[in-house]
């Protein structure tokens, strides 16, 4: 898996769980880039993150995550890791 593909699906999920069709995700995007991407939405998102992966996160992994790359890394590496 590629994390270009991992940002694809992660724009999908995103803008499925925030109802924003015209968003586009970069690898520096971030909670404060995103409008309506606060605490709620975030766990919605890492919910269903986990589900379309079959993966779970800790809250370490939850804590490290400062933007789009970094979500993509970590998915990459417990993908890679299964």
């Amino acid at each position: 898996m590629e994390k270009e593909e991992i940002l694809k699906k992660l724009n999908g999920i995103f803008q499925t769980v925030l109802s924003h069709q015209d968003l586009k995700l970069e690898y520096t995007t971030s909670a404060d880039d995103v409008d309506g991407w606060d605490s709620l939405a975030h766990m919605t998102i890492i919910s269903e993150i986990e589900k379309r992966y079959d993966i779970h996160f800790k809250l370490r992994d939850i804590i490290k995550l400062h933007s789009i790359g970094d979500l993509c890394d970590i998915i990459l590496k417990k993908v890679e890791s299964k």
